[in-house]
């Protein structure tokens, strides 16, 4: 299934039905009076969190809802019929937006989370809600509440307590095989996952966590080169960042130059990304030697020693192909999972 993480829908709530213009008329009963009913509420539109639904790829085949009218009133003071409300579900940690607006509308986050996005029209009154002791025979009625319009900006950002960002072929898909069940494509070859993974880490008996593998970026993504800052937006929620670099690049793919440009892009986007807590994992050890992996290490702590930005605050040298170091950052992350509880608590 593709995976789509940003569309605009429209959504309409139900017009509230009129009211019914209505005299009793019966044998015998000669001025029986108003007995117009009250039209129906129209039905509201709710969007409401699903945890079975993982993309937003739904809404690009069917963007627009409505919901459903009231019915108008009728004689003998019958009330028309409320509309049905309408309730779409979304994927857990969809961004509500109002199109054209940079304000947060609304964050669905927990199972079961719902907002009401469109509210129905109220009905309108019968010609029986007007009589009064000067006005016995009233013909007003009500028209009936109008619908709610919207257009809005739907963004699914994942829900991941660790986040893995990196150039492509750096190992990120290797690293989220070999610590979870997650099954991205890897290869020898350079090429770039093409949507976020999750997978779920055991880092203990009864604790564990998500970790997001997001597309790899590329110099200027922030601006749209490659795939664009499209997935970064899934970094946002992540509490914690590792980033993985490819120990042997050369020339363009330096590890030095790698871990700036990453640094920069994410800069571009977000600021905020570099305040979050950041591990660096020097990937593919197997394919150094002992004395280019510690020459590495001395040229990257003279490097982060001159940038003006966060450290990252531990700096592991690993093989996610052959698993060499990978329990070390498990166990780190394992402690770093039990302080949030305990924060948390």
């Amino acid at each position: 299934m593709a995976f789509v993480d940003e569309v605009k829908i429209e959504v309409h709530s139900g017009r509230g039905g009129k009211g019914c213009l209505s005299f009793r008329r019966e044998k015998y009963i000669p001025k029986g009076g108003p007995d117009g009913g009250d039209g129906g509420d129209g039905g509201s539109v709710y969007l409401e969190v699903d945890v079975n639904m993982l993309s937003l790829i739904d809404f690009r085949y069917k963007p627009r809802y409505q919901a459903e009218n009231g019915v108008q009133g009728k004689g003998s003071n019958c009330h028309g019929r409320n509309g049905e409300d309408l309730v779409i579900k979304v994927p857990q940690g969809t961004a509500v937006y109002v199109d054209q607006e940079p304000v947060l509308f609304a964050d669905l986050l927990r199972p079961g989370d719902r907002i009401c996005v469109a509210k129905g029209g109220r009905g309108g009154a019968g010609n029986a809600r007007y009589k009064s002791s000067t006005n016995r025979a009233p013909r007003q009625y009500g028209e009936g509440g109008l619908a709610e319009s919207l257009v809005l900006r739907l963004e699914l950002k994942v829900l991941a307590d660790v986040g893995l960002l990196g150039l492509p072929n750096a190992g990120k898909s290797s690293f989220i095989r070999a610590v979870s069940e997650a099954t991205p494509k890897v290869a020898g070859y350079p090429f770039t996952t093409l949507r976020p993974y999750l997978g779920v880490v055991r880092l203990s008996h009864d604790q564990q966590c998500v970790v997001a593998d997001i597309p790899g970026l590329v110099a200027g993504a922030a601006q749209g080169v490659g795939l664009g800052h499209t997935f970064l937006r899934h970094l946002t929620r992540c509490e914690l960042l590792l980033h993985i670099i490819d120990s042997v690049g050369t020339g363009e793919n330096d590890p030095v130059i790698a871990y700036s440009q990453i640094l920069d892009e994410l800069t571009a986007y977000d600021k905020l990304l570099l305040s979050k807590p950041r591990l660096l994992l020097l990937n593919k050890s197997d394919l150094c030697s002992g004395q280019e992996v510690s020459a590495l290490q001395a040229r990257l702590q003279v490097h982060i020693a001159q940038l003006d930005m966060p450290r990252p605050l531990e700096i592991f040298v690993i093989s996610a192909q052959n698993d060499t170091g990978v329990d070390s950052v498990l166990a780190w992350l394992r402690t770093w999972k039990e302080q949030r509880v305990e924060e948390a608590t």
